[in-house]
């Protein structure tokens, strides 16, 4: 809980965060006391500490990383598809999750205090019903009728559509047809698993296996939820084309999509039979052990579901290990259990070990050097993954978000992770030799660069945009092309390893890439985190790192766009309502901890730090830091795919708001030298 009385006897009440409305008085008095060195070392300090306090004993970090009701909701189903003895003291924590956070309008958003989201809805209510909720409960009624208003369960995604098909609520007409022989398609056919992104990989290839079979759950209690549709669910046919996607192309592809329900039927079995084994195998090999299928749990869920359609018994040591991997994304509280849609700690570890290397202090440093150590083995040296389709002639040498996922690395964990090796390599009397691992990173890194000189966070070149129009792609989400963020991250790593953008042309490619995809506003769009301040302050580490002027135009113009949204608190803030499509510009926020140290960091890179928006967004830090050195935290920071799936990256408000803070105290103390990192 956050101290009522602030930091310096400062009468901020719990939750200001929310808003915008403040004591004008109280504010200036925060201000002013940051000018007192020993009292912002003492919010260091207990920021510092904090952090420390949850580092594991074998050096890393990892933090709780939290999605919307659709993943616990999920988890509930899956238990009851494979009828398995539910487990009810479980069940009742992930209701009570569930029950609270459902939104003010009866049905369950996509991010806090977001609108009604008609897919979370239906999985959410689904979810309770199975564990036992009455559905004449207050909210279970309010829930129906907000679905019921909105069109009914008629209106949910391709996703949620399946799901009701293998419950047997909807008939898989309901479905777009993925047939299981497109495990046969030749690469240089305009639709192949090489051309999607990886986690659209590791989720269809078992889904084409449940969609040939058409299994239907166990479901012992025999729930269903024909209520939340107008109609009879069974008569319902194909989703209309959604937002977003090209009307022409969708007629084309609706049309393909027509004649394979005709020709599916009559595909030869044996056909069928190896393509279903080259789905196996293709999920087989990439398992990944009690980490699971891409390593996230949507792909986990489905390699499950498809052994058991495939008959393959629970003691199968493949499917055995894939239900297991599941259980391992359960997030316990004392009242609550919630299913995160993976786990965070090589990124986790990485940006705390820089937050704590700009902390300086010995404490700190020793507990950066242990964090990387347990980084450095968990480089991907020895299998090329399915980013080698693209590039097949460079070496592997990157890291994985997760504790492993060996065939999907990504760039963005590898450039942080790189950076922070090479930081700690260069603090006075390291012993540290991080080189080779460095050298391999920079290398793979460099070599996953796509045409246009930008970055995808897993794949290079992964832009057949015409496929987010297939009716199966309603969430927009199938592919992996550059995005600023991500490409900032590379420059940055290059930057800080010493390469100059006259004798390098791949940084060079890539600083001309970051400056073209500026917006009119100044700001850049963030594909990974909220959002167009994430992707600002990315730009601008990276282009700062990279030499350019701080009076340059692109920087002018960037730092004016972050200045100008800065909330009247001190604070920045932005939610996942800007990734909608007809975005217009800033659409004010309340102020959270992780954006408004984005803003800062963004600013500093660009040189403002004496600039009066970056004193007040010290303050805002300072006057909303709890007593236990943290800050809270309850908005979703990040899209996992925008307008469609959010998250909260827990561990955000622990190492962001006190490397801002540290970097602020070392950039205003001694002779002002720019920032000299690449983040």
């Amino acid at each position: 809980m956050m101290d009522m009385t602030g930091r310096n006897g400062l009468d901020f009440a719990e939750g200001s965060a929310e808003r915008f409305d403040f004591d004008r008085t109280r504010f200036d008095r925060t201000h002013a006391s940051i000018a007192d060195r020993a009292f912002l070392e003492e919010r260091i300090n207990a920021a510092s500490s904090a952090l420390l306090s949850y580092q594991r004993e074998d050096g890393h970090w990892c933090f709780e990383f939290e999605a919307d009701a659709t993943i616990p909701a999920e988890y509930v189903l899956l238990v009851h598809y494979l009828g398995e003895e539910p487990n009810l003291e479980r069940e009742a924590k992930i209701a009570n999750y569930l029950r609270r956070i459902q939104g003010e309008h009866g049905g369950w958003p996509l991010f806090h205090k977001g609108a009604f989201d008609m897919s979370a809805s239906v999985k959410a209510y689904f979810a309770l019903k199975m564990i036992g909720d009455d559905i004449n409960a207050p909210h279970m009624v309010r829930a129906r009728e907000a679905i019921l208003s909105r069109g009914g369960a008629e209106m949910a995604n391709v996703f949620t559509r399946i799901l009701l098909a293998l419950f047997g609520v909807v008939t898989w007409r309901a479905v777009p047809v993925m047939p299981v022989e497109i495990m046969h398609l030749p690469r240089w056919f305009p639709f192949h698993m090489s051309k999607v992104s990886y986690w659209a990989r590791t989720v269809m290839v078992p889904l084409f296996v449940l969609g040939a079979k058409k299994p239907v759950a166990k479901n012992p209690r025999g729930i269903s939820v024909d209520e939340l549709f107008h109609a009879d669910p069974k008569n319902v046919g194909p989703r209309p084309r959604a937002e977003g996607q090209s009307r022409s192309w969708y007629t084309f592809f609706a049309a393909v999509d027509a004649c394979l329900r005709v020709v599916d039927p009559m595909l030869p079995k044996r056909s069928r039979k190896s393509a279903i084994d080259k789905a196996v195998a293709f999920v087989k090999e990439r398992l990944n052990g009690e980490d699971g299928l891409g390593a996230i749990f949507p792909a986990m869920a489905n390699s499950v579901m498809m052994y058991e359609a495939l008959g393959v018994p629970e003691s199968d040591p493949d499917r055995a290990i894939a239900r297991y991997s599941i259980e391992k994304l359960l997030f316990e509280t004392e009242n609550e259990i919630y299913c995160q849609p993976c786990v965070s700690p090589v990124w986790d570890t990485g940006l705390a070990s820089h937050a704590l290397m700009e902390t300086g202090g010995e404490a700190e440093r020793e507990a950066a050097e242990r964090g990387l150590a347990w980084l450095k083995p968990l480089q991907v040296l020895d299998v090329k993954g399915d980013w080698a389709d693209q590039k097949p002639d460079v070496r592997p040498g990157g890291w994985a978000f997760q504790y492993a996922n060996p065939h999907y690395p990504d760039v963005d964990d590898t450039a942080v992770v790189a950076m922070a090796l090479d930081r700690a390599a260069n603090l006075p009397d390291s012993r540290n030799d991080n080189g080779e691992s460095i050298a391999r990173a920079k290398e793979w890194v460099s070599g996953l660069q796509s045409r246009n000189g930008g970055w995808g966070a897993f794949d290079a070149d992964n832009t057949y945009y015409y496929l987010n129009n297939i009716p199966f792609s309603d969430h927009g989400a199938l592919l992996d092309p550059p995005t600023v963020d991500v490409s900032a991250r590379c420059v940055s790593m290059l930057a800080q390893l010493g390469e100059k953008p006259e004798t390098n042309p791949v940084m060079k490619r890539g600083i001309d890439y970051i400056l073209s995809e500026q917006e009119k506003d100044g700001s850049w769009f963030g594909r990974w985190g909220s959002n167009y301040i994430y992707g600002t302050w990315s730009a601008l580490c990276a282009l700062n790192a990279s030499g350019v002027a701080h009076d340059s135009a692109a920087m002018r113009r960037a730092v004016a766009w972050l200045v100008s949204i800065q909330n009247e608190d001190g604070g920045w803030g932005e939610d996942g309502s800007s990734y909608k499509l007809d975005y217009k510009g800033y659409e004010k926020s309340p102020s959270t901890p992780s954006q408004t140290s984005w803003a800062l960091l963004g600013l500093m890179a660009a040189g403002e730090v004496d600039n009066p928006a970056v004193k007040r967004g010290i303050a805002w830090l300072v006057a909303n830091q709890d007593e236990a050195g943290t800050w809270k935290e309850d908005r979703h920071n990040a899209p996992g795919f925008p307008r469609v799936f959010y998250l909260i990256y827990h561990g955000y408000s622990k190492y962001f708001p006190l490397w801002a803070l540290a970097r602020y105290r070392n950039l205003t103390s001694g002779n002002r030298a720019p920032v000299m990192h690449g983040m």
